[in-house]
């Protein structure tokens, strides 16, 4: 059992703007999530919860404190080095951020597209197994806009999981859906992830999902309560 945190953060700040229109968003943040947990992120709109998933997942820069994402230490990483801890993440958007000229399989593919470890072959089929997965076999040459929403959302899932990423970051995943789907998109993603043994971070406003956490952790005004 690897005893190392799949998340490990502390004392993390972060400011945007510059001079007198500097403005500090996150204030002193310490977490810490064990590899395999599923941890739920609540709090208003504008608390800092996106800002703090897109310092997580390596999206942007870290400015000040440590933030440990698979045990590499993100503040003072070179644009290569979060390149490349990318690819050990998987993620899913409020706004699925699905392609609208590729297809559903082509979508999924797209993890892959820089790995040269793996054939265009591999990864039609990888992308394709994985569509079947989340009960989308019959759909892999269907665009986006020729999907519901919840499809359309199991399509971003099919694709942050593809390539067995080791930590899952979701953005109010179920913000667009109606109850069932929405309760569909998690209970899936639960189930997949549990199979493949990887963390989840998920935000989310909506209370109905709650259950599926081992923990939950709530942000306000730039804080983690």
């Amino acid at each position: 059992m690897n005893k190392t945190p799949a998340i490990s953060i502390s004392n993390l700040s972060h400011f945007y703007g510059k001079g007198t229109l500097k403005k500090q968003i996150l204030f002193d943040i310490n977490l810490e999530i064990q590899a395999g947990e599923i941890v739920i992120m609540t709090g208003p709109s504008g608390s800092g919860k996106t800002t703090l998933l897109t310092l997580i997942g390596s999206l942007r820069s870290v400015q000040n404190g440590s933030l440990k994402i698979l045990d590499k230490e993100l503040l003072g990483a070179t644009k290569n080095q979060m390149v490349q801890l990318r690819r050990n993440i998987g993620y899913i958007f409020q706004a699925h951020n699905l392609l609208g000229f590729l297809n559903a399989q082509q979508n999924v593919q797209m993890p892959f597209e820089n790995d040269t470890t793996i054939s265009f072959q591999e990864a039609q089929t990888k992308a394709a197994e994985m569509l079947k997965v989340v009960g989308l076999g019959e759909r892999l040459k269907y665009y986006p806009d020729g999907l519901s929403g919840g499809q359309k959302q199991r399509v971003a899932i099919a694709r942050a999981l593809v390539h067995h990423p080791q930590l899952v970051l979701a953005d109010e995943p179920t913000a667009a859906l109606d109850s069932k789907s929405g309760r569909d998109v998690v209970n899936l993603m639960q189930k997949l992830a549990k199979e493949q043994g990887c963390t989840i971070l998920l935000v989310t406003h909506d209370n109905r999902i709650l259950d599926i956490a081992d923990r939950i952790v709530k942000m306000e005004d730039g804080y983690l309560k």
